[in-house]
């Protein structure tokens, strides 16, 4: 199909690209890498009056390290983030779940910006961001992670706002982290994926676990349960089990379609994520 009759601008600053969309109005919507809007505009399932492209903003690609952070601008492209050295060296989490992201035109034209905002259910990108306790940067503040992701489709953003950048703690210590999911094999996207941070004190104690799922329910969350039973173990395999005992018990709104049942979903939750678990622990 052919999408509606639309305006098109290409700012070359942020304060332009705010501009346009206010001048736009509430139909006004930001083009990042256009795998997720455009074809929806095909089908008419969205039907934005403007389209304000950022492609030209030079500052929402940055990749900048200081303070023991990473900052990654919004529309560096999932390439960058498999390819850039300084990101594989502080956060390789990102690295790998970019790795894991669709084939390599996906990758070449995808951003991180557009991922997060679209908010895809199914997306590998928020697993990742969540288990890092990444801070997202705005036009209107920064958002810890946790709260950026509400609902299907959904974030915390107003119109006319835009995630400029990604903050995240640079890896330190005793480490490791992994992405693991199961994909749709004609789409790529994760029927269920776990991205794990495991962190442990000198005396091998693990001092932190972080995870995040995505493809499981409506939007991307922690599992806070299994992260808390597993902090203050040693990460044996009794201590790995008994953590992922309490997914059965998640207040979690199971996602089902043709795909996979809830029921299949959360089997899948418990399966990636001792992967995940497993792979984090290994490259301590």
């Amino acid at each position: 199909m052919i999408p509606k009759e639309f305006n098109y601008v290409a700012p070359s600053t942020l304060d332009e690209a705010l501009a346009a969309l206010r001048d736009g109005g509430d139909d006004a919507k930001a083009l990042a890498g256009g795998h997720s809007l455009i074809p929806m505009m095909k089908l008419r399932l969205a039907a934005p009056t403007m389209l304000v492209d950022l492609r030209r903003i030079n500052e929402l690609r940055r990749v900048d390290t200081h303070n023991g952070n990473i900052e990654i601008g919004s529309m560096v492209t999932y390439r960058t983030l498999l390819n850039d050295e300084s990101i594989q060296a502080a956060c390789s989490l990102l690295s790998e779940c970019a790795a894991s992201i669709g084939d390599s035109q996906v990758r070449s034209r995808g951003t991180i910006g557009g991922s997060l905002a679209h908010a895809d259910p199914a997306a590998d990108l928020p697993a990742a961001i969540l288990a890092l306790d990444a801070t997202l940067l705005t036009t209107a503040g920064e958002i810890p992670a946790a709260d950026f992701f509400t609902d299907l489709f959904t974030t915390s953003l107003e119109p006319g706002q835009i995630v400029t950048g990604v903050r995240v703690a640079r890896s330190s210590g005793k480490s490791g982290s992994a992405y693991v999911k199961i994909r749709n094999k004609a789409s790529h996207y994760a029927l269920v994926g776990a991205a794990a941070v495991l962190s442990l004190d000198n005396d091998s104690t693990c001092n932190n676990a972080s995870i995040g799922i995505t493809g499981a329910a409506s939007k991307a969350f922690r599992l806070s349960a299994v992260e808390d039973a597993l902090k203050g173990t040693r990460l044996s395999d009794q201590d790995i089990e008994a953590a992922l005992g309490n997914v059965g018990g998640l207040d979690v709104d199971w996602m089902e379609d043709l795909f996979g049942s809830a029921d299949y979903r959360k089997h899948l939750t418990g399966v990636v994520t001792r992967r995940a678990i497993d792979t984090a622990k290994s490259r301590m």
